[in-house]
């Protein structure tokens, strides 16, 4: 693939990051805002969040570790397999999350809810649906992974799905700390 193209996919990448920067930046805007009106039930946030952290904080190490040994033209397929399996992880911690939540008697709508538990479960399911595309663009890199289609110099897949998946991590380590010490 040719050095133009290269840069256009990654321009193309960070023009969406970006816009999905500035849609959570809408929302933990809102959050602030609402949350100063009063009106809001404060919480614990769930303990799973804490294991969700560290899974997805795991996961962004091992892509480093997956890009140094890809120049290296080393096999990388069972470590993006085992970053997919973490990103998994995350979305069953954030699953147990909501459910503790629940037990904590904090829902997302109707009787009984608070706009407190339901900024949080918006904030915490939107980037879950942005994970799953994460997870999506992951399995993509493993399947090419294993059919041999990334070298020391053709790497362009894993580079940007490793792109996404950094930004994924640094946004949800910004909205757990937003969520637990705002």
């Amino acid at each position: 693939m040719s050095v133009i193209k290269n840069k256009t996919f990654k321009q193309l990448l960070w023009v969406g990051m970006g816009s999905i920067a500035m849609f959570f930046a809408g929302l933990t805007s809102a959050y602030i805002v609402r949350k100063a009106e009063g009106n809001w039930t404060d919480f614990i946030l769930p303990e799973w969040f804490w294991y969700s952290t560290l899974t997805i904080v795991l996961s962004s190490a091992l892509l480093f570790v997956v890009k140094y040994k890809i120049k290296k033209n080393q096999s990388v397929s069972a470590l993006l397999f085992s970053v997919f399996v973490l990103g998994l992880l995350f979305a069953y911690s954030q699953l147990n999350g909501w459910k503790e939540l629940v037990s904590q008697g904090v829902f997302l709508t109707g009787e009984g809810s608070n706009v407190a538990g339901s900024f949080l479960y918006v904030i915490t399911l939107s980037h879950l649906a942005h994970l799953i595309g994460g997870l999506v663009a992951l399995l993509i890199t493993v399947i090419n992974a294993m059919k041999g289609r990334y070298s020391a110099v053709n790497y362009l897949g894993v580079e940007l799905a490793s792109i996404y998946w950094h930004f994924l991590s640094v946004l949800w380590i910004y909205l757990f700390c937003f969520l637990k010490y705002l």
